[in-house]
């Protein structure tokens, strides 16, 4: 299934940061990381409709942990 942006909550965690969560729509498994990426923020949850290949890149960051 494609990866929705209402896959992800975002959070701001200070100046620059947000920790990003990515929930499984399948297993309602969720991960976390905190980022200063703001280009990548910008790409996803500031972006009217986010590209798949950035929402791909949230969710492998997001599980990674980085």
């Amino acid at each position: 299934s494609r990866t929705t942006i209402s896959d992800f909550r975002f959070e701001f965690s200070g100046y620059g940061h947000y920790k990003v969560t990515y929930t499984s729509p399948v297993t309602l498994k969720e991960w976390s990381f905190i980022t200063t990426d703001m280009p990548l923020i910008d790409a996803t949850k500031n972006e009217d409709n986010p590209k798949q290949c950035d929402l791909e890149l949230l969710k492998r960051r997001c599980k990674i942990g980085n």
